[in-house]
């Protein structure tokens, strides 16, 4: 299986639209967001994520197929520690699932960004949260820190996020 990140060109904005619908859908169940009056989610217009230098977009490829995709971001660090990179979004289709393409597309897009990060996860998604703990304790060797029911950033529903702060240094140090 080959997994691989691959930058998205504003060419394909409408399909990275269209996975998102799907990553809201399923999300909804754990923050309750209300579909608006075109029965869309209707995630946030991206426009600005190709003109501003701080948003770096990937799809996640299998076998050359689309099978997600990884939203970093310079600018939606929401702690008050100096941060350099948040995972603003995150998905993996079903069908590739527990496969270990999601830690895959994980520690590749830490790979390309690195620094210090933020990662937040709503507390109901119980295997988002399984997979969070795993991953960055796996990746950082267990060096990260772990703040529950983090106050400066709540889901829709009100529900406080789970924060991980962590640092990816260069080899180059």
């Amino acid at each position: 299986m080959n997994i691989s990140l691959k930058k998205v060109g504003f060419d394909e904005k409408q399909i990275l639209e269209n996975l998102m619908e799907k990553h809201d859908y399923e999300f909804s169940q754990y923050d309750l967001r209300e579909v608006n009056k075109f029965g869309l989610f209707g995630y946030m217009d991206l426009a600005h994520c190709w003109t501003d230098e701080g948003w770096f977009i990937y799809f996640i490829e299998v076998d050359g197929k689309l099978a997600g995709f990884v939203v970093v971001s310079k600018h939606f660090c929401t702690s008050d520690k100096e941060r350099d990179f948040s995972m603003s979004d995150f998905f993996v289709t079903y069908k590739y699932r527990g496969t270990g393409v999601a830690k895959k597309a994980f520690f590749d897009a830490l790979e390309l960004h690195k620094g210090k990060w933020e990662l937040y996860y709503h507390p109901k998604n119980i295997r988002s949260m399984k997979f969070w703990h795993k991953a960055i304790s796996e990746y950082t060797d267990g060096k990260y820190e772990f703040i529950p029911a983090f106050e400066g950033f709540k889901y829709n529903d009100g529900t406080p996020a789970d924060l991980f702060l962590f640092e990816i240094q260069s080899e180059v140090e």
